[in-house]
C-alpha cells in the first residue's frame, strides 16, 4: 500500500518557499490540497513563483518576508487569515569562506538567518498553530555538513547544527501541546544553482554518493510532505537525513 499525502484543509507556511526546495515544498503540499502561505525574502522570487503557481489561486498566498528580523516575522502572522496546521522552516542564506578569511559580518549574517530566522519564525507563528489540533508540525530544513562539518562553512554548517539543537529541545517542550518537532537533513540537491555547475564537477559529487546521484528537489519534499502527515505522528526529535547514503 503507498502512501497518498492528503493535507485537504490544512495551512502551511513555508519559508524560503518561492524558489529551489522551498519552492518544490510549496507545489506538493498545494498538490496534496494544502493551503500555502509562501514567506520569502527575495522580490524576484515572490514573482516568479507567483506566476508559476498561479493555477492554484487562493490556496497559495506571498509575503516578503526578512526572516533574520522578528519584527518583519510578526507582520507577516499579523497578516495570515488563517491558524496554521504546519510550518517548514526553509529560508536560508550562504556566505562561503575559509574561517581565516570570514569576516564578522559574513559569520553573523548567515547565522541570524540561518539559526536566528528559525527562531523568530517559529517563535511568532507558535500562537497562531491551529489551537484544536495536536497533529501540529514544525519541520526545519538542516544539512548533512551540520552532522560532518565542511570546508569553508563555518558560519553554515554552525547555524544548521544549531537547528538540529533547537529542533530536539522543541521536540520536548512542546510534545505535550500537540506538537512534533523534526529536522530534515539534505545532502547535495540538484537546484538551479548546483545544475549550473559544470558537468565534470557534477560528476565528481555523484561519485560520492552511494546511490550514484544527487538528490532532486522533490526527494526534499516527499520527506517533508511524510514528516507533516499523520503517519508521523510518532516521530518527532528526529534528524532526517535525505543525502542517497552520504552520511551513513
Amino acid at each position: 500500500m503507498s502512501i497518498r499525502f492528503d493535507f485537504a484543509n490544512k495551512n502551511v507556511v513555508v519559508t524560503g518557499g518561492a524558489r529551489g526546495i522551498g519552492l518544490q515544498i510549496t507545489r506538493q503540499f498545494l498538490e496534496a490540497g494544502a493551503s500555502v502561505a509562501v514567506w520569502d525574502f527575495a522580490a524576484d522570487s515572490l514573482a516568479s513563483a507567483k506566476s508559476e503557481l498561479s493555477a492554484f489561486g487562493a490556496k497559495v498566498s506571498f509575503q516578503q518576508v526578512d526572516v533574520s528580523k522578528l519584527a518583519s516575522c510578526e507582520q507577516a502572522v499579523a497578516a495570515l487569515p488563517y491558524n496554521i496546521d504546519i510550518l517548514v522552516n526553509n529560508a536560508g542564506i550562504t556566505r562561503d569562506k575559509s574561517f581565516s578569511k570570514m569576516s564578522q559580518e559574513d559569520f553573523e549574517a548567515v547565522i541570524q538567518t540561518n539559526l536566528g530566522g528559525v527562531f523568530y519564525v517559529t517563535k511568532a507563528l507558535l500562537g497562531k498553530f491551529n489551537p484544536d489540533s495536536n497533529n501540529k508540525r514544525i519541520i526545519s530544513i538542516s544539512s548533512v555538513v551540520a552532522l560532518y562539518g565542511n570546508f569553508g562553512q563555518t558560519n553554515y554548517v554552525a547555524a544548521k547544527a544549531g537547528v538540529i539543537g533547537m529542533t530536539k529541545t522543541w521536540s520536548r517542550e512542546l510534545a505535550r501541546k500537540g506538537f512534533t518537532a523534526n529536522a530534515i537533513a539534505p545532502g547535495f540537491t540538484l537546484t538551479p544553482m548546483v545544475e549550473a555547475m559544470p558537468a565534470e564537477a557534477r560528476k565528481a559529487i555523484d561519485d560520492k554518493i552511494p546511490t550514484g546521484r544527487m538528490g532532486k528537489p522533490q526527494d526534499i519534499a516527499n520527506a517533508c510532505l511524510f514528516l507533516a502527515s499523520d503517519e508521523a505522528t510518532y516521530i518527532t526529535g528526529t534528524v532526517l537525513s535525505v543525502d542517497g547514503g552520504l552520511v551513513c
